[in-house]
C-alpha cells in the first residue's frame, strides 16, 4: 500500500448514519419554523459540524437557532441511531484487511465524540478503534471544509499529510481533504460521484476500496 495513514470520515463512511441524521435534522430544523426538506439538508449540511446549521440558518433568517439547539439535536439523532444504526457494508471487512496489512487508519469527523463513539458502540464497530484514533471537529474548532481536522489527525498519528489518504463521502470533507494536501477517494453510496469533484477516484462498495489504495 502506498499510504501510511488511511484517514476515514464517521458518518456515512463507516456508518450508515447520514440518512437518519439528515431525517432528524430536517424535521427539527422544520419544527423550529426554518421548513427545509431532507435533500436540502443533505445538500446544505451533510458532513458539516453543527455550527454549520447555525451560521446558515442565521445567514438566511437573521434569526439564531435555540440555545439548546445542540442539545435537543444530539438527543433526537442518538435515539435514531438506538433503533435503526448500522454499520456502512464490508466497513469491518475493509478494517480487519487494514490490520492484517499492518496500515495504520484512524477516524476524522465532523462529528462530536459522543456522537462518534455512540454510533461505534451500537453498529460493534467500537473493538476496532482505539480513543486516540479518534478525532473530532471539537478538537481544532473549525470543520470541514477547513484542513485543520485533517492535518491534526494526521500530525497525531504521526504521518506527513501527503503520506495519507483519505476516505469522505461529501464535497465539504473532500475540500478538507484536498486543503490538507491529502489524497482522496470519494464513497459514493449517497452522493453522485460528479458532487465530489477533484477526487483522486471514486467507489461505490468497500470492497473495491483497497485495490484503489495499493
Amino acid at each position: 500500500m502506498r499510504y501510511e495513514l488511511v484517514i476515514f470520515d464517521n458518518d456515512g463512511v463507516l456508518v450508515d448514519s447520514e440518512p437518519l441524521a439528515n431525517t432528524v435534522l430536517s424535521a427539527y430544523l422544520t419544527e423550529l419554523g426554518h421548513p427545509t426538506s431532507y435533500d436540502e439538508s443533505i445538500r446544505d449540511y451533510m458532513g458539516s459540524a453543527v455550527h454549520r446549521v447555525h451560521d446558515l440558518v442565521e445567514e438566511r433568517t437573521g434569526q439564531k437557532l435555540p440555545e439548546d439547539f445542540d442539545t435537543t439535536l444530539s438527543s433526537r439523532t442518538f435515539a435514531a441511531f438506538e433503533q435503526e444504526l448500522v454499520a456502512v457494508d464490508g466497513v469491518e471487512e475493509l478494517l480487519g484487511k487494514l490490520v492484517a496489512d499492518g496500515v495504520a487508519y484512524c477516524v476524522a469527523s465532523s462529528g462530536s465524540h459522543e456522537r462518534i463513539r455512540v454510533g461505534h458502540r451500537r453498529t460493534g464497530i467500537d473493538q476496532w478503534f482505539e480513543d486516540e484514533w479518534i478525532f473530532s471537529s471539537e478538537d481544532v474548532g473549525r470543520g470541514k471544509p477547513a484542513p485543520d481536522l485533517f492535518l491534526y489527525a494526521a500530525e497525531r498519528m504521526g504521518v506527513a499529510p501527503e503520506r495519507c489518504v483519505v476516505i469522505e463521502d461529501s464535497p465539504l470533507g473532500v475540500e478538507a481533504a484536498r486543503a490538507a494536501g491529502m489524497d482522496v477517494y470519494g464513497f459514493t453510496s449517497m452522493m453522485p460521484a460528479d458532487r465530489l469533484a477533484g477526487v483522486t477516484g471514486h467507489f461505490s462498495d468497500m470492497s473495491q476500496l483497497p485495490g484503489l489504495l495499493a
